[in-house]
């Protein structure tokens, strides 16, 4: 009987031997979004297991926006004089997946270690509101937290972060990317102080030929997101070709010229990963903007790692580790 998710073999002796194991305890029956008949009942059902379990907290409420929600954290301890610095996060899920609730433990866990606020956007999925809708709902969220943050959370609005991750497609990634672009041509401008991108969508034109990104096509037998689920998620969030092109879809496509205004960035890319080269490629466009910018490679892993750190996976501990680590300096010096 084939194995609806079974590693392929060319794939095996690249990997990260943990998650070897794990995949084949636990990944290796698990259906392809891809190839299911399209229900909104799969985002109830379909997850990547082998999260660490949330973090204790001050306290966690929920607030309505005009056209999506966002579920707040806030650190315990006494509040700085200023402040908490906050971190606004986006979900996971191919735009396609997931909810306020899904990467519960990734934000105590940046909440706890970067002792900051933490406001995690449940903004709207397709196929239901395509692009441009999950893109307004970050906006949004930003102009919130901007205008009402420190009367509402206790922020610092000098010291705001964004940032994206993934357990199923970095469509968080995308829109924090996208997001600091945005930011800059708010009038007035909204400055921000960081931003977190862990395996970011960067580029929705690429192709699984491996133009202009390789690691479409090198990666194209690795586990979890493979080019043809990839571009099923695609096709949900922007099912008009002519929109994978502009900027607020693809951010590696802005112009150089926006690169100047964003904030400097942290980008973790997995070895693995179909979308390793276009996350470097961003990287590369914010260094030669002149801004700061870390790019750190995960080796052996792919897509999925930041979902798995609850398990014995040590390069999904690592990754959510070193995450907190940056977005807490970042914050301290801001």
């Amino acid at each position: 009987m084939v194995k609806p998710n079974a590693l392929h073999p060319s794939i095996i002796s690249r990997l990260d031997p943990e998650y070897v194991v794990f995949h084949n305890e636990h990944l290796i029956n698990l259906p392809q979004v891809h190839e299911l008949p399209w229900d909104p009942a799969i985002r109830n059902t379909l997850s990547v297991p082998g999260s660490s379990s949330p973090l204790s907290v001050e306290r966690e409420e929920d607030y309505n926006l005009s056209r999506s929600k966002v579920r707040v954290f806030t650190p315990e301890g006494s509040q700085p004089e200023s402040g908490w610095p906050v971190f606004i996060f986006f979900h996971g899920g191919g735009w396609t997946l997931g909810n306020k609730t899904t990467e519960n433990a990734f934000c105590t866990n940046m909440c706890k270690g970067a002792k900051c606020v933490v406001v995690s956007v449940d903004y709207r999925l397709a196929p239901e509101n395509p692009y441009p809708e999950a893109v307004e709902d970050a906006v949004e969220a930003l102009q919130w937290v901007w205008e009402q943050g420190a009367s509402t959370l206790g922020i610092d609005p000098k010291r705001i972060a964004v940032g994206g991750s993934s357990r199923q497609v970095c469509s968080g990634g995308n829109l924090a990317a996208v997001l600091t672009h945005k930011a800059a041509q708010l009038y007035p401008p909204i400055p921000l102080t960081f931003q977190l991108l862990i395996v970011p969508v960067t580029d929705n034109t690429a192709s699984a030929s491996g133009v202009p990104h390789a690691s479409w096509l090198e990666n194209k037998h690795t586990p979890w997101l493979s080019p043809e689920r990839m571009l099923w998620f695609r096709r949900q969030y922007l099912p008009q070709e002519r929109t994978r092109a502009r900027w607020d879809a693809s951010p590696l496509l802005a112009q150089d010229e926006m690169f100047r205004s964003v904030p400097k960035a942290w980008i973790a890319v997995m070895e693995l990963d179909i979308l390793r080269d276009e996350g470097i490629a961003y990287g590369k466009k914010l260094l030669k903007a002149g801004v700061p910018t870390e790019i750190k490679t995960y080796r052996g892993a792919p897509h999925p790692i930041m979902a798995m750190d609850g398990t014995a996976l040590s390069v999904g501990k690592q990754l959510v580790s070193d995450a907190a680590a940056a977005l807490a300096q970042a914050l301290e010096t801001a």
